[in-house]
């Protein structure tokens, strides 16, 4: 199944740029607006707002469900911009009512960063500016919140104001460590088996929790409805992350809390950007985690270092190994605090583990290179080597998003699109031609290279504001010229 949505053009005048970014950024559409472009079926109509005409994105090759956190980070990444009725058809297909009606985001077993859903439908009314969808998204939010609130497994640990449940998107158990008594992996591959992790708080799930609280409160303002106290919700997670979390030590974040509030001073790719990403690191935490990150030779890991079980050799499927998924949020994040080296890497090593391995896979080894599933699921003879998966869809929009979020620095608001690029100096001058936003079409430019504006006009008027209302209509040229 095929989208209407335009595709955007992206063209570099230095060749090997555009033999490398710029070809990657036109397999990348193709992998979400073609490959995993699919039709829906019943299973994903429940929550009854669904476009029958319209379809939905799938979670990858290897995957035909879109998944919550699927759902949400391709919409988050690039469908809200890029086919707006397919990326709410894709929030949607994760949506059911329960009951009585209410709408909630699926109950399924993966509820513990279920939350994420707000922070994708926040992000689809600002890139829409579609109040329909708002109102329903709102309910949606306000009714899981209360349910995450209240449950008994994957709720809130009162002694720490923090939540429990596993780390964003790590359903495996090989993403913690030592989960049993004995260090193995006995009870299986899925991390909800272990009782040490359910009863765990970990950095990535809390954060989340952090921006779903923001997200409801900017919600319930802009829909004039009582807030509920969302804002003070967010803050104190805020300050339970930054106290509990915070290990002035390693002058970062540490990644896990377990019951008994041991805490696991090791490090997790997802967590951190989302520090970063919603503004829980102040400036000075900011610059520190990012000196003291730890990467892998082809990029930001999962989680780090191997635990004991796992190995180079062998490396967990959650652990010390590369996600795209991970990729794309470091950048994302690196990109947004000024990091200019930092973002460059990241980036040139996403698109080069593409173009070596022929194409956006779930996973890779983060010494080689090599496309790997990784282990996990038991010990012994019982351990499982995982395949990774094709065409994977948030490896492209993590691409996707590393080109809209990183390179041209675009943030949407009530208000707006805005502009803060980031150029690298060998990446030479790019255009983004045919980029469809509300009512708008945009061809931007980037000259120069960093991340300070030096000049920024629009149809050749210069402009002190650097972004375009929402009301803008028709076809327009931006042209922004960068300094270091």
């Amino acid at each position: 199944m095929t989208t209407t949505a335009s595709r955007p053009t992206l063209r570099f005048e230095d060749p090997e740029s555009q033999a490398l970014y710029g070809a990657i950024y036109a397999a990348a559409l193709e992998n979400l607006l073609g490959t995993n472009t699919v039709a829906f079926g019943d299973i994903h109509a429940r929550s009854g707002l669904m476009d029958p005409a319209v379809g939905m994105v799938r979670a990858g090759g290897g995957y035909e469900q879109p998944w919550t956190r699927d759902a949400t980070i391709n919409s988050w990444n690039a469908t809200s911009l890029l086919a707006p009725a397919l990326a709410a058809n894709t929030l949607w297909a994760v949506v059911e009512k329960d009951a009585v009606g209410k709408l909630r985001v699926q109950q399924d077993s993966q509820q513990w960063d279920q939350v994420v859903w707000t922070v994708g439908a926040w992000h689809h009314y600002l890139v829409t500016g579609d109040r329909d969808f708002l109102r329903s998204a709102y309910d949606v939010v306000t009714n899981t919140l209360v349910l995450r609130e209240q449950a008994a497994v994957f709720g809130p640990d009162p002694r720490y104001g923090l939540f429990t449940g596993p780390s964003f998107f790590n359903d495996g158990v090989s993403g913690f460590p030592a989960p049993t008594a004995d260090g193995g992996e006995s009870r299986g591959s899925e991390s909800t088996s272990y009782p040490d992790v359910v009863s765990a708080m970990y950095l990535s799930t809390n954060a989340l929790y952090h921006a779903a609280y923001t997200r409801a409160a900017d919600m319930a303002d802009t829909l004039g409805r009582p807030a509920g106290g969302y804002r003070a919700k967010a803050a104190a997670i805020k300050q339970s992350i930054n106290q509990h979390f915070w290990n002035p030590r390693t002058g970062s974040y540490n990644y896990e809390i377990t019951a008994d509030g041991t805490q696991g001073a090791y490090q997790e790719g997802a967590g951190l950007s989302f520090t970063l990403l919603f503004g829980i690191a102040d400036g000075a935490q900011a610059s520190a985690l990012i000196s003291n990150a730890q990467r892998m030779t082809w990029g930001m890991p999962d989680t780090y270092p191997h635990w004991d079980r796992y190995s180079s050799a062998e490396p967990g499927r959650h652990n010390a190994i590369v996600w795209p998924l991970v990729q794309g949020l470091w950048a994302k994040a690196l990109a947004k605090h000024g990091d200019l080296k930092g973002y460059a890497t990241e980036t040139g090593l996403l698109a080069a583990l593409v173009r070596d391995s022929g194409g956006f896979w779930e996973v890779y080894h983060g010494n080689t290179g090599a496309v790997e599933g990784g282990y996990q699921g038991a010990t012994d003879v019982l351990k499982r080597r995982w395949d990774s998966e094709p065409d994977q869809t948030w490896s492209a929009t993590a691409f996707i998003d590393m080109m809209h979020t990183g390179l041209f620095g675009m943030t949407f608001d009530d208000h707006g699109l805005t502009f803060a690029p980031t150029l690298p100096p060998s990446w030479g001058s790019v255009t983004l031609t045919g980029l469809r936003y509300r009512d708008a079409t945009l061809t931007v430019t980037l000259r120069g290279t960093g991340n300070a504006i030096r000049s920024f006009t629009v149809d050749a008027i210069p402009r002190t504001e650097y972004g375009v209302p929402a009301s803008l209509h028709g076809a327009h040229t931006i042209e922004i010229t960068l300094a270091p």
